[in-house]
């Protein structure tokens, strides 16, 4: 790369230019190996993704638009940069007028409204430390997170207010709330403040724009999904935006002028992947489809036509439920790169959707803890069922249980080196929790807890968290590639993987599978399926059991939840062989 396409990549792009970060491309990745070779970032001492990113854009262009918002009403408001600077100074300014300040925690509880953002980039430009919350939580999750993270503050509205009435005596650190769509005795009514000139400046106080943040500042706390486990606090620095430059740029493969259409709940980090930092890092635009109650995943078809959008971004679980639509009805001209994350897309749906919409799907890898660290870019072949390479910037290897890295097409865990230089988006700790920050960073590694396996041309393979592995008749079975022999079924809809207890083989392989519409589950219809998996992956993989269910359990980010169909395996052959069952904690 020369010296002069570094400046032409960082030229166009106000948060770099002001930081002069180094190794950048321009646009997207070309060539995989040279960016992977070239690339760093040079985070600076102080930055701000408020002022260095949003507002800079402001700056450059006051009319560059930032956001389409549509909801099932057919409602649309349209925001540009400027529009997102000045509102969220007017809250940074009310924020510290109710004593609101840097490091104060700051818990977002609002579904997918504009507040969501100019409440987030608010609190950031003040230093306090955001947390956004899945406004599918209940009363009883809410005051567990609360607590547990001592929030002084939080934003939410009408339609959730009453969870944080029925427990803000039970949350001694709570001592701010905002309403953002009405009134109620003890909230501030953000409508109200809104308008009232002496209280709704645009233009920051002196004390307020006083305030700098360093890079290694504390910034933002997601809690973990707790697929297995009460959900973790994870805590992220100010560069933790820096590093979804990787996400925006690379994996979405955005400029500009691109559309970007993220479907996730606000309450969890891929929205801050797609709707959020990583295209704001690139100045592009983010679209917004407020969707509530009952949902039905074809409603999205039209909205990709309509507003013609150029680049979407949806989990698995929703693409199994698009497929399911007549693809080659609507026009996807416009649309020009399609990508999945969250868990394994079966490559039975990848071959489907691209036959209706003409588009692959780009798979990727991370987490809570990381921004995107494994994927498949647009420079790269796509081979369906791999989440591709590691992304620049991110040293990966899988290792085995010592340590010691496995050979290819062997199966090991994860592990992202964590020195020389340390990963830009990598989280710092599990807040307040140092057994289970040691517990996964050991000997300059972080350990993710999932596996995969890696073949000779250097693409990973996801197999699943360590916890799911299945271990039966002395081989080791990956749920996901069960799961995706599954789907290639023409009735299943979808399906989750476990080991369930056997009294001869210790451990058999079973399948829940929830079945499309005009299918009824039969004994003819199981052989079926276990002939099929038989002849789609190796034979010892077929599920001996299968059970049709109506639904799988899901955590509040859309993952399956195979640790409740584990327990519930584990609990009926306890009481079918007259066992004492223990006292589970999920």
């Amino acid at each position: 790369m020369t010296e002069t396409a570094r400046k032409a990549g960082r030229s166009n792009r106000p948060a770099e230019r002001e930081h002069k970060s180094e190794g950048f491309v321009p646009h997207n990745m070309m060539d995989y190996e040279e960016t992977y070779s070239t690339f760093s970032i040079a985070v600076p001492e102080y930055y701000n993704f408020g002022f260095d990113v949003v507002d800079a854009w402001a700056k450059k262009d006051r009319n560059k638009l930032a956001m389409i918002w549509t909801n099932q009403e057919g409602k649309e408001k349209y925001y540009t940069f400027r529009q997102m600077m000045n509102l969220s100074n007017q809250i940074a300014n009310m924020m510290f007028k109710q004593h609101i300040g840097k490091g104060d925690r700051v818990m977002l509880l609002l579904p997918r409204v504009p507040e969501w953002w100019t409440f987030a980039l608010a609190a950031i430009k003040i230093g306090a430390v955001i947390c956004p919350s899945p406004v599918i939580l209940t009363p009883h999750d809410l005051k567990y997170r609360i607590n547990q993270g001592r929030f002084k503050m939080i934003v939410t509205n009408t339609e959730n207010a009453w969870k944080i009435e029925e427990i803000a005596n039970d949350c001694p650190s709570l001592h701010v709330k905002f309403l953002t769509d009405g009134d109620a005795p003890g909230w501030i009514n953000y409508q109200k403040e809104l308008i009232h000139p002496a209280r709704a400046s645009t233009k920051l106080s002196s004390i307020v724009r006083s305030v700098r943040t360093k890079a290694t500042d504390p910034m933002l706390i997601f809690f973990s999904s707790g697929t297995t486990a009460d959900p973790k606090m994870v805590l992220h620095n100010h560069a933790y935006p820096l590093g979804h430059i990787v996400t925006g740029r690379f994996w979405y493969d955005l400029t500009e002028n691109d559309l970007h259409f993220t479907v996730a709940d606000m309450g969890w980090g891929k929205s801050s992947w797609g709707k959020f930092y990583g295209p704001w890092m690139e100045g592009a635009c983010v679209f917004v489809y407020d969707y509530r109650g009952k949902f039905n995943a074809t409603e999205l078809l039209p909205l990709i036509e309509k507003y013609e959008i150029t680049t979407f971004c949806a989990p698995p679980t929703i693409y199994r439920m698009l497929i399911l639509a007549d693809l080659e009805t609507f026009d996807f001209s416009e649309l020009r790169h399609c990508l999945s994350a969250g868990e394994t897309l079966n490559p039975e749906v990848n071959r489907v959707w691209e036959e209706g919409t003409g588009k692959k799907i780009y798979e990727a890898y991370g987490q809570t803890e990381t921004v995107t660290v494994i994927g498949t870019f647009p420079c790269m072949e796509v081979r369906p069922g791999s989440i591709g390479k590691p992304a620049p910037g991110w040293k990966i290897e899988l290792h085995d249980d010592m340590g010691n890295k496995v050979p290819p097409g062997v199966e090991g865990r994860i592990a992202i080196k964590t020195s020389d230089p340390s990963p830009v988006g990598l989280f710092t700790e599990y807040l307040d929790d140092p057994k289970a920050t040691a517990k996964v960073f050991i000997n300059g590694w972080y350990y993710t807890g999932d596996k995969a396996t890696v073949d000779e041309d250097g693409y990973f393979w996801f197999m699943g968290r360590d916890d799911d592995m299945i271990k039966s008749s002395g081989y080791r079975v990956s749920p996901a590639e069960v799961e995706s022999a599954l789907i290639e079924h023409p009735a299943v809809k979808e399906s989750a993987v476990v080991g369930s207890p056997d009294p001869i083989r210790g451990v058999i392989i079973k399948a829940f599978v929830v079945l499309k519409d005009g299918y009824k589950g039969s004994d003819v219809l199981i052989k079926e399926m276990q002939n099929h998996v038989k002849t789609t992956t190796a034979p010892y993989k077929y599920p001996r059991a299968i059970e049709f269910v109506e639904e799988l359990p899901k955590t509040i980010s859309g993952k399956v939840r195979r640790v409740e169909l584990r327990n519930l395996e584990m609990k009926r052959y306890q009481e079918a062989h007259h066992e004492e069952v223990p006292e589970k904690k999920d």
